[in-house]
């Protein structure tokens, strides 16, 4: 593994570091990156190890919703049965602060659905860097919030994400502060939206 720690600038990524991310990604490797609602690991889909390295870092089990970050939702219809009137209230919210349960369609992989409600993650980030990742990078990245089962409190600063996490992972974006709030959590997979999660986002217009 690389291990690297590369200081990127929040507002205008460098492209040769951009570039380095991805290759990193592309090799199967694990990325912790910046999002609106703080640090977060991030994989390439198809990276079946990386998927496992992320489960174990954070403890999860398989039950635990992964989400897929999306540069648009242009991507959706691959992932994600989304009818039109979900797609309207999409529009509305995204880009922005939130992750939306959606019912997944045939061509997720299983290992990355909910394995009882067959339903996966997604989020539309509001934040350069997240995006001027998704771009270099070409398709949606397989995400979990950077959260610790061993650490009391939110990572927030870079260098001790590092301390922590930089043995376990290949490459962390230094971008200084980007937030301590989850996202709100917006279950869409039903008649009516349901509040899982109330963070960062707003949630009024989904009670």
């Amino acid at each position: 593994m690389v291990n690297s720690l590369l200081k990127i600038h929040p507002e205008t990524p460098q492209r040769h570091m951009l570039r380095q991310t991805v290759e990193a990604l592309m090799d199967g490797g694990v990325i912790v990156y910046p999002t609106d609602s703080g640090y977060a690991l991030g994989c390439r889909i198809g990276a079946k190890n990386g998927v496992e390295r992320i489960r174990q870092i954070r403890r999860l089990d398989e039950k635990h919703h992964m989400t897929l970050m999306c540069r648009d939702l242009s991507e959706l219809s691959h992932f994600a049965k989304v009818p039109d009137h979900i797609y309207k209230l999409l529009r509305l919210h995204t880009p922005g602060p939130y992750t939306f349960l959606l019912n997944a369609t045939k061509e997720v992989p299983k290992r990355l659905q909910h394995p009882n409600r067959k339903t996966i993650g997604i989020r539309v980030p509001e934040h350069k860097i997240s995006q001027a990742l998704l771009e270099a990078h070409g398709e949606p990245l397989l995400t979990s919030s950077l959260i610790l089962p061993d650490y009391d409190g939110i990572l927030i600063e870079p260098a001790v994400i590092y301390d922590l996490v930089g043995r376990r992972v290949d490459l962390v974006l230094d971008a200084g502060f980007c937030g301590r709030e989850p996202t709100s959590m917006i279950d869409l997979t039903g008649d009516k939206p349901v509040v899982i999660r109330a963070g960062k986002g707003d949630v009024t217009p989904f009670q």
